[in-house]
């Protein structure tokens, strides 16, 4: 399938570069095929949902996952930018650098003024690089508080510095889980009262957990889907969430995803016979028009990048069709784009 196919002109104006405030004030367009759109804003989604249905939320949290470093060797100093993407072992991270050319493996780097250090372990194509660190688990963490900040998408970061309230907006209120290097989008709308206004609607919550790695920020470079390889995310699914909503399924409720995120590693989760199950390790599944869904019937998503993976997958979700109309239409009336931007929820095309 030919990538071009999902490119459409994105004014930069409609780039959001702050939330909206409240956070359930972002706007919300709905999209299901054969009828037409409807506005509303977050706020009122409880009055879209049914009683029974479910809601599931990805409950990564995000790390200062962007750092600076200076290698030394021979008497020789390097600078280099790195954003890590994925936590490989308790001490170990996969990541995406700026300068990678000036690191070897073995290569000693250090970070901050604190002086956290790692080592080079290996080096892959386009830039990615493994560093083991010399502490592991909750005290390397923590050294990633002193020394990273937060790394916000590069549509954001290129338009104005990263401050202290990005440590919030950048964050959803249910954040749990340490490993994210991007937030789950979708779910920075959600306030308390939003929250409040669903229980009261007997629609009920479920965690899952994907870290979102910077991957999803990189462009496809290809012509052909076919040609292009997702980065993995790691990714779990509970014993006790799979069974609860199977539950909801089998009750007729609906299975309301919080996010592609959310989406993705459902998807990855359940099989042939419509059953979520319990799931945890590594996901590079790539959704294009075509994919057949098993696990979600509704999408709560912003909106996305031209010729993003993302938009593809939201277009085999509600359709190709009504996601141009429907991104045409979020254009022409001043939506807001991206991660902090507005958002849609999309009823799955029959």
């Amino acid at each position: 399938m030919r990538v071009d196919i999902f490119d459409f002109e994105l004014p930069e104006a409609l780039i959001a570069l702050r939330p909206a405030t409240p956070r359930d004030a972002s706007l919300l367009l709905v999209v299901r095929s054969g009828e037409p759109m409807s506005e509303t804003t977050t706020g009122d989604l409880a009055d879209l949902l049914q009683p029974g249905d479910a809601l599931v939320f990805n409950d990564t949290k995000v790390i200062p996952a962007q750092l600076t470093g200076v290698r030394e060797r021979d008497g020789s100093v390097a600078h280099v930018g790195v954003t890590l993407h994925m936590r490989l072992s308790a001490d170990t991270w996969a990541a995406f650098v700026k300068g990678a050319k000036k690191l070897q493996i073995s290569d000693r780097v250090s970070f901050g003024s604190d002086a956290l250090w790692a080592s080079v372990t290996d080096k892959g194509e386009a830039g990615e690089i493994t560093f083991q660190f010399d502490v592991s688990g909750e005290a390397l963490d923590e050294a990633f508080v002193n020394v990273g900040q937060v790394p916000l998408p590069p549509y954001i970061a290129s338009k104005r510095a990263i401050d202290s309230r990005d440590d919030t907006d950048y964050q959803t209120i249910y954040a749990d889980e340490k490993g994210a290097v991007a937030a789950p989008t979708a779910g920075l709308h959600f306030t308390p009262e939003l929250f409040e206004k669903l229980e009261a609607r007997s629609v009920s919550k479920h965690f899952v957990t994907l870290h979102v790695g910077a991957g999803t920020f990189l462009p496809v470079k290809v012509d052909d889907t076919d040609d292009h390889k997702m980065h993995s995310e790691i990714g779990v699914v509970s014993a006790e969430t799979a069974e609860a909503l199977n539950a909801v399924r089998a009750k007729g409720g609906r299975i309301v995803s919080v996010g592609t995120t959310s989406l993705r590693l459902l998807e990855s989760a359940t099989g042939e016979d419509g059953l979520i199950q319990p799931w945890s390790g590594a996901t590079d599944i790539f959704i294009t028009p075509g994919y057949k869904f098993r696990a979600v019937d509704l999408l709560m998503t912003n909106f996305h990048l031209p010729k993003s993976t993302l938009f593809m997958l939201v277009s085999a979700f509600a359709g190709s069709e009504e996601m141009r109309d429907a991104y045409q239409f979020a254009i022409k009336n001043g939506y807001r784009f991206y991660s902090y931007g507005d958002s849609s929820l999309l009823h799955l095309k029959d």
